[in-house]
């Protein structure tokens, strides 16, 4: 079997969906099903069930994911030991950003480094910050930033960069029917909230509790771009980071409310322990960007 195979075993079951895991991969949905065949053929078992909510990982393909994910964290660090012995900067390494990038300045991060390591290349995967964590994590990134409230996190290394506002944005028109809002009118409307696990979510409990409200999930936004295009569609008021609201708010999409803001943080994380050369140019590049 090849490493490949066992990639986008992994990038099924956790997308639940071969087209979703072609995307994971770089590859297409045929050439995923066709390496998930062989893989079968090769075990002999079958790793996955097709059902009406997707892919499906059968009692075996549960069993054998956890042996895969080892596995290919094994070939990483060996790929890893390998660059550390040749004391060369050069490969891939694999970045994840945050889906609607902070001014990220990864312009600046490219030139330098062409600039000092040419044989370093980038692939860029987005998502959001908990996804792109969890990544980091079980070893599928190397590297990533992403919004986050932490100090720590068990298993990472975490550098914090920059303090990221966050503000309650109101439909254009609701802002202007209702321009004397308050907190405790806020937290009666119908809100465009995000996943429990995003970190926009703690701060809209957080925004919540200080009203003494709890907040009850409603309409929920996978991104800061759903969110400002749901807010600005009438739906309901939405948390954005401030350069996105100030964004809508020239378009005259949205309002931002006055009455809160909160922040959090943007952070360069990767895994604790060595670094590859690869990582840690990446990581010296961004460091000074943002120094």
């Amino acid at each position: 079997m090849e490493l490949y195979q066992l990639k986008t075993f992994v990038a099924i079951a956790r997308e639940g969906s071969l087209t979703r895991a072609a995307e994971r991969v770089f590859t297409s949905a045929p050439a995923v099903s066709a390496q998930l065949k062989a893989l079968e053929d090769e075990l002999g078992v079958k790793l996955f069930e097709r059902t009406p909510r997707g892919m499906v990982a059968t009692e075996a393909g549960q069993t054998l994911l956890e042996e895969a994910e080892r596995t290919l964290a094994s070939a990483m660090r060996m790929r890893s030991a390998a660059e550390q012995i040749r004391g060369a900067a050069q490969g891939v390494v694999r970045f994840g950003t945050v889906v609607d990038p902070v001014a990220l300045r990864l312009g600046e991060v490219l030139v330098k480094l062409a600039e000092r390591h040419p044989q370093v290349s980038l692939q860029l995967q987005q998502g959001l910050s908990y996804q792109t964590l969890a990544a980091v994590q079980r070893g599928e990134l190397d590297c990533a930033l992403a919004l986050n409230d932490a100090e720590a996190i068990e298993g990472l290394a975490l550098h914090r960069l920059g303090v990221v506002d966050l503000v309650v944005t109101l439909p254009a028109a609701l802002a202007e029917a209702r321009p004397a809002l308050k907190l405790e009118d806020l937290t009666e409307l119908s809100w465009v909230g995000t996943p429990n696990s995003c970190v926009m979510r703690k701060h809209l409990d957080s925004l919540f509790a200080s009203a003494g409200r709890e907040y009850r999930p409603g309409r929920t936004a996978d991104s800061e771009g759903a969110i400002r295009s749901m807010v600005a569609s009438g739906l309901g008021p939405g948390l954005l980071r401030l350069d996105q609201a100030e964004q809508g708010e020239r378009k005259g999409e949205l309002k931002i409310w006055p009455g809160w803001r909160s922040h959090t943080w943007l952070c360069w994380v990767e895994p604790e322990g060595r670094r590859a050369p690869a990582v840690e140019a990446v990581r010296a590049a961004v460091l000074e960007t943002w120094a």
